[in-house]
C-alpha cells in the first residue's frame, strides 16, 4: 500500500452509531440495515480503519433505505487499524484482503439462505481488492470499487461482473493514471459492463472520511453514495 495515505482520517469508531443492528451473518458480526424482506443485498466491505466507522454504518443505512439488505462485516474481527500502534505492513500481515475474500463467502451463502437472489458488493480502500477477487468468479452480481488499493491491471482483467470504479483525483495509492489504465482494461472487454469516475478536487477516502461541517466535502461523497447506488439499482432491480 503506497505511503500513509490509506491511514490519515482516521474515524472515530462507534459501536452504537447507525440506525440499524449488529448480528451474525456466516460466522461474522455484521451491522445491518435495510428491509428484512430484500431479494437483494449489498455488501459494504470497509477500509482499515473497520465496520464501527460511523459514515460508512450511515452509508450502509442510505443503502437500506433505497429498499437492499446492506451488510458490513466485522473482516478484522474486532482488530481494526489503529494508527501508532502498529506499522500498516504489520497490521496487513494479519488482516490480508485474501482472508476477506474467504471470508466473505460464507456471508454469502448465508444470504442466499435467507432467500436473497442477488448480491452485490462495495468495497473502500482495502475492500476494494475483496470485491474484485469476488467479482472474477462470480459471487456477486455486480461491484463497485471506491478509492481502491491493492488493486492491479491484472485484477481488473479478470473481472466478470458489472463493476464500477470511482477514483480520486489526488490519491498516491490508485492515481488517475492507474484508473485509467482500469478503465482500458474495462474498455477491451465489452461483455463486461463497467463505469469509471474520478472525482475531481478528491483525495484517497473522501467517500467514508468526510466530516459533516466541510460542506464540499459532504457533497462530493454524496455524489459517490449516488452513483454507487444507482450502479446497484441498475445491475440488481
Amino acid at each position: 500500500m503506497a505511503g500513509a495515505q490509506c491511514c490519515e482520517n482516521p474515524p472515530t469508531l462507534s459501536s452504537g452509531s447507525g440506525s440499524g443492528k449488529v448480528e451474525e451473518i456466516g460466522g461474522i458480526s455484521s451491522y445491518v440495515s435495510g428491509p428484512a424482506d430484500s431479494k437483494a443485498a449489498i455488501i459494504l466491505i470497509s477500509d482499515v480503519f473497520g465496520y464501527e466507522a460511523p459514515n460508512l454504518r450511515k452509508l450502509a443505512d442510505k443503502v437500506g433505505a433505497a429498499g437492499f439488505s446492506a451488510v458490513v462485516p466485522d473482516f478484522f474481527r474486532g482488530d481494526p487499524y489503529v494508527p501508532d500502534q502498529k506499522p500498516i505492513t504489520d497490521w496487513l500481515k494479519d488482516h490480508g484482503p485474501d482472508q476477506g475474500f474467504e471470508d466473505a463467502k460464507p456471508i454469502i451463502e448465508a444470504l442466499k439462505s435467507k432467500g436473497i437472489t442477488k448480491i452485490g458488493a462495495v468495497g473502500f480502500c482495502w475492500g476494494a481488492k475483496v470485491v474484485v477477487e469476488l467479482s472474477k468468479y462470480p459471487y456477486v452480481q455486480a461491484g463497485v470499487l471506491i478509492h481502491p488499493s491493492l488493486v492491479s491491471v491484472e485484477d481488473i482483467q479478470g473481472v466478470k461482473v458489472p463493476i464500477s470504479i470511482l477514483g480520486a483525483e489526488t490519491d498516491h495509492i490508485s492515481p488517475p493514471e492507474l484508473v485509467k489504465q482500469f478503465e482500458a482494461a474495462l474498455n477491451a472487454k465489452p461483455e463486461v459492463d463497467s463505469f469509471v469516475k474520478i472525482f475531481a478536487r478528491c483525495s484517497h477516502g473522501w467517500s467514508v472520511r468526510y466530516k459533516d461541517e466541510d460542506e464540499g466535502a459532504v457533497k462530493s461523497a454524496g455524489e459517490a453514495h449516488k452513483d454507487m447506488l444507482d450502479w446497484f439499482i441498475k445491475h440488481l432491480k
